[in-house]
């Protein structure tokens, strides 16, 4: 079977002058697959980009983010090949510019000897994350958030002047493009050991440069339900919503629920993220109000009235301020938004109909995911009677997740009447009055005391 190299060596056959750098050559020697590929090329990069384009048949565009260099996509997405000239007369003069000395490694494309000038085997052998130069971060401040999700995805150990040169350098990352930092982010709350990765950028000052929301939460006292200040609650958050993500039948006591939960968590949702992962988003950020809104509660510790609602609007600027996509604002905000409105019906089962359909109408297209936030948000809250509170809202939830499930894959039950139909029978002008109706109408529906036409006219006139 041809994989991406083997496309690549191909559409570039005729050309000299060419090597694999970095991650590709990196990830063979740690036996890791990699569908992304760097190049150095001495010659011209556009003509290469173009020609190589024209025989994997994907499109080819220059990276605005790095001049000179060019980005081919494979088929379908595949797979994608990074282009860039040669910095320096030499490639081992280019490899000194890298990053780290686990990515300034190269090798010709047509196949040759390792080019390996500054130990990047020995380096890896040893599990050591270190600078390619004293400038490394000097030369880009971004280095110093990569640290930590090259660490975290590979499972490599910063040595000592390699991470006190990153934490010197971490104050400038906020001169760096915010869509870089966006993107280098997303990878270490993505990475296999997000709570590593994220401890690390704490540790150098990235979180404070970039998350400095997160980064306050550092401190913050919660109720005495709570057994650790808001920033450690966070964490415990992130890493059940990470177990949801992994085993979500064992945690929900359900095989087949839990079948369909992992199932909607795998898909596609915005920024090349799926639901499982804008779900760790939303675990990282769901209580960033908190230090906006703490007050003194009488009964002990503090309170923090309205941090849902004012939460939602600072999700929107966070993830505004770093470029994300208006889907993912919106999806992250959604969930902050309405991540405690499960627990408020905990006391109310077993829930009636119009309960249920008040829950779904509220919070799609979100249902679902508001439901999964809310267990790895309460499984972390391990305070005062906190065995009892979970269970009781595992229970609330196993009961929710089925309707949540058939609402988000199926949408609400068609409408009985419509609203010039109900309108014309009534004998009122459309406006919010109409609205009302047709929502009661809607709710009587799903809780089946109206199932025709005529019966949803009638209810309506009764109303």
């Amino acid at each position: 079977m041809t994989g991406p190299l083997d496309l690549v060596r191909e559409g570039l056959a005729g050309e000299d002058g060419i090597w694999l750098v970095g991650g590709a050559v990196r990830d063979r020697l740690l036996g890791r697959p990699t569908k992304d590929l760097d190049l150095a090329v001495a010659g011209d990069v556009r003509a290469a980009a173009k020609g190589l384009a024209r025989h994997v048949r994907g499109p080819a565009f220059e990276l605005s983010e790095d001049f000179g260099a060019w980005r081919v996509i494979g088929p379908e997405r595949a797979f994608e090949v990074d282009l860039s000239p040669l910095r320096g007369a030499t490639i081992e003069e280019d490899l000194t510019h890298r990053d780290f000395t686990v990515n300034a490694i190269a090798q010709r494309l047509v196949g040759g000897d390792l080019v390996d000038a500054l130990d990047a085997a020995a380096d890896l052998e040893a599990r050591t994350l270190r600078a390619a130069g004293p400038r490394s971060f000097a030369d880009d401040p971004l280095r110093v958030l990569r640290l930590a999700r090259v660490a975290c995805e590979l499972g490599l150990t910063p040595e000592a002047d390699t991470l006190a040169d990153a934490t010197r350098h971490a104050g400038r990352l906020a001169d760096v493009a915010q869509e870089r930092v966006f993107a280098e982010l997303r990878r270490v709350v993505a990475a296999d050991a997000a709570l590593d990765g994220l401890a690390l950028t704490n540790r150098t000052g990235a979180m404070a440069a970039v998350l400095p929301e997160l980064h306050a939460l550092q401190g913050v006292e919660q109720t005495v339900y709570h057994h650790r200040d808001a920033y450690g609650h966070t964490l415990e958050v992130l890493e059940q919503a990470i177990a949801l993500e992994r085993d979500a039948p064992a945690i929900l006591g359900d095989d087949d629920l839990g079948a369909r939960v992992t199932e909607l968590l795998s898909r596609p949702l915005a920024d090349e993220m799926t639901r499982a992962e804008a779900l760790r988003f939303a675990a990282l950020l769901h209580d960033a109000a908190k230090p906006l809104t703490q007050t003194p509660n009488p009964k002990g510790g503090f309170g923090f009235p309205g941090h849902d609602r004012v939460g939602a609007d600072l999700v929107e600027t966070i993830l505004g301020r770093l470029r994300a996509s208006v889907d993912l604002r919106r999806h992250v905000a959604a969930l902050t938004r309405h991540h405690l409105r499960p627990g408020f019906l905990v006391h109310h089962r077993p829930l009636d109909p119009r309960t249920v359909h008040g829950y779904l109408k509220a919070t799609e297209p979100v249902e679902v995911d508001t439901l999964l936030l809310s267990v790895a948000d309460r499984c972390a809250t391990r305070g005062r009677k906190a065995d009892e509170a979970i269970e009781k809202h595992l229970g609330l939830v196993r009961e929710l997740l089925p309707p949540a499930l058939d609402w988000h894959d199926h949408g609400p039950p068609a409408p009985l009447v419509r609203g010039d139909e109900l309108a014309r029978e009534l004998g009122i002008t459309p406006g919010p009055d109409l609205g009302r109706l047709l929502a009661e109408i809607a709710e009587a529906q799903y809780a089946g005391e109206v199932s025709t036409r005529d019966e949803a006219i009638r209810y309506a006139r009764s109303r």
